[in-house]
C-alpha cells in the first residue's frame, strides 16, 4: 500500500484496521471523553451529512437487535424498497456489515469509499475503527440512493457512533446483562445506556423488558416526549407451534384482531423479535416509509440471518446459534429441547473473554451429554482451559474435551453423538463464523437449498 492511494480490498481493510478497534481490544473506559460523538459528526459534516439523506430506523438492545433489523430490512425490501442494513459484528466476511437489499457491499465499492474518505479521516485525531466503519456505511447508503436504512448500534447506545442519527423511530430490543464492565452492573444502568438513543419527539418501540429496565426507558421516553410503544402492552403476540425451521405466530395492536405470521428464524423468542419488527414497521409507515402487508409477511417469512438456530447438517443434526449471554443461552436451551428430538447432545462451545460463561452454562450444561471446548481464532477468545474449569465448578461431570481447532472439534462431536444425535455450536459469534466457513456456507446468507418454506397457517395478504 502506498501513501498516494489504496488499490485493493485487502489494502482498504489494512488501512481500516490501523485505527483503534474496541471489538478486538478491551475498552479501558466508556465515557464521553473516550467515546465521543464529535468525531463521527465531523466526518459526516465533511461529506455533507449523508446520514440525513434517507429515513433511518435505529436499533439497540442486548439480544435480538440483529434479528429485528434483518426482519425489518427484509420486509421493506419485499415491499419494493431499496434498503440499507448496517450491523455488527460480522460472522465470516467484513462486508456483511454493509448490505443493500441483503447484498454485501462489493469489494471495489468498499475500496473506493475508503479512498474517498481517507483524506478526511487522517485529519481527525483518535478516531476509532467503529466510527470509521459507521461513517462508511452512512456514505455508502447515501451514494447508492437507498429508500431507507436500518442502523444497528455497535455497543450501548448513548455514546455509540451511530447515535448521531435522528431516526424516524428508535427500537430497543430485549435488555439483559452483557458488557457490564462498560455499561453498568445493573439492568437500570444498562437500560440508561441503551435508552440514550431515544431522541426528542421520535417514537420508540421496546420489546418486553424486566421491570427495572422498563422503568428507566419509560422515564427517558417521557423526558424526551418520545411516544413509547411497548410490545406486550401496545402490541400483542402469541407464538404458534414449535418448528425446527421457522416460528409461526399471531400478532397485532392491542384491541385489534391479530394476524397470522411466520418468521424464518425459529424459536419462540423470535416471535417477540418479529412483533417488535412489526411495531417498528407500523411506526415507519406512519412516517411515510411504508411496507405492504404482503411484503411484511413475505419479508418475515424469508428473512435471511445466519447463526440463529441455523441447521447446517442433519445426520448428525448440527445447529449454530449466536447465544452469548445467560439469557440468550436460556432461550437456546429451551429451543433445543422443545424443537429438536435428536439425542444425545454435544456442545462445541467457545466464548470471548468478556462474556458470562458461567451464566451461559447455568442453562446449557444441564442438557449437555458432551462438552467440547473450542477456541475461535480471535484475540478476545477465552482460553479453553478456563472454560473447562468453569464447567467443572458448575459440577458438570459428563465428558469434557478441549479441542481448540474448530474443524477437529466438530469431527469429534460427530463421532460422539452419532447420526441420530445433535451438535450445537454456540457461545461466540466468532465460533459460529468459523463453523460456517468450515462448511463452505456463503457469508451473510443461509443457503436456499437448506431452508424449509415458512408460512403462517392462514396467510393474510
Amino acid at each position: 500500500m502506498t501513501q498516494s492511494g489504496i488499490y485493493t480490498f485487502s489494502e482498504a481493510l489494512e488501512y481500516l484496521y490501523s485505527f483503534v478497534n474496541w471489538e478486538v481490544e478491551r475498552h479501558v473506559r466508556y465515557s464521553p471523553e473516550v467515546m465521543t460523538l464529535d468525531r463521527p459528526r465531523r466526518v459526516m459534516e465533511a461529506f455533507g451529512n449523508p446520514h440525513e439523506q434517507y429515513p433511518i430506523l435505529h436499533i439497540t438492545g442486548t439480544k435480538g437487535k440483529g434479528s429485528v433489523g434483518a426482519m425489518v430490512a427484509s420486509a421493506l425490501q419485499a415491499s419494493g424498497l431499496k434498503v440499507g442494513l448496517y450491523s455488527s459484528p460480522h460472522l465470516q466476511d467484513f462486508r456483511e456489515r454493509f448490505r443493500i437489499n441483503n447484498a454485501l457491499i462489493p469489494e471495489d465499492e468498499f475500496t473506493l469509499l475508503v479512498n474517498d474518505m481517507r483524506s478526511v479521516l487522517d485529519t481527525i485525531p483518535d478516531i476509532t475503527w467503529f466510527e470509521v466503519t459507521t461513517a462508511l456505511a452512512f456514505l455508502y447508503f447515501a451514494r447508492e440512493g437507498v429508500d431507507a436504512a436500518v442502523i444497528e448500534v455497535g455497543l450501548g447506545g448513548r455514546l455509540d457512533a451511530t447515535n448521531i442519527v435522528t431516526p424516524v423511530a428508535s427500537v430497543i430490543t430485549s435488555i439483559s446483562y452483557d458488557h457490564m464492565h462498560l455499561l453498568g452492573n445493573s439492568l437500570a444502568e444498562i437500560a440508561g445506556e441503551k435508552g440514550g438513543i431515544i431522541k426528542p419527539g421520535v417514537p420508540v418501540i421496546s420489546a418486553p423488558q424486566p421491570q427495572e429496565a422498563l422503568d428507566v426507558l419509560v422515564r427517558i421516553a417521557a423526558e424526551q416526549h418520545a411516544p413509547l410503544t411497548l410490545v406486550g402492552r401496545d402490541w400483542l403476540f402469541e407464538p404458534g407451534a414449535l418448528s425446527p425451521y421457522c416460528q409461526p405466530f399471531r400478532a397485532g395492536r392491542a384491541g385489534e384482531p391479530m394476524r397470522e405470521y411466520a418468521t424464518g428464524l425459529p424459536g419462540e423468542h423470535q416471535a417477540i423479535n418479529a412483533t417488535v419488527a412489526l411495531a417498528a414497521l407500523d411506526t415507519m409507515q406512519q412516517a411515510g416509509v411504508g411496507a405492504t402487508q404482503a411484503g411484511t409477511q413475505a419479508g418475515l417469512a424469508g428473512v435471511d440471518w445466519p447463526g440463529r438456530l441455523e441447521v447446517v447438517e442433519r445426520k448428525p443434526l448440527l445447529v449454530l446459534d449466536a447465544a452469548h449471554n445467560g439469557e440468550s443461552a436460556q432461550r437456546l436451551a429451551a429451543a433445543l429441547t422443545g424443537v429438536f428430538d435428536q439425542r444425545p447432545i454435544a456442545f462445541v462451545f467457545g466464548a470471548s473473554a468478556d462474556k458470562d460463561v458461567s451464566g451461559m452454562f447455568d442453562h446449557l450444561l444441564p442438557i449437555a451429554d458432551y462438552l467440547i471446548v473450542s477456541q475461535a481464532v480471535h484475540p478476545r477468545a477465552l482460553d479453553p482451559h478456563e472454560i473447562r474449569n468453569i464447567a467443572l465448578a458448575h459440577g458438570y461431570r459428563r465428558p469434557i474435551e478441549i479441542i481448540p481447532d474448530t474443524r477437529v472439534a466438530l469431527e469429534r462431536a460427530s463421532e460422539l453423538v452419532g447420526e441420530d444425535g445433535m451438535i450445537c455450536t454456540t457461545g461466540s459469534l466468532f465460533i459460529i463464523g468459523e463453523v460456517r466457513s468450515v462448511y463452505g456456507l456463503p457469508a451473510g446468507h443461509v443457503p436456499r437449498a437448506s431452508r424449509v418454506p415458512c408460512a403462517p397457517a392462514s396467510p393474510e395478504v
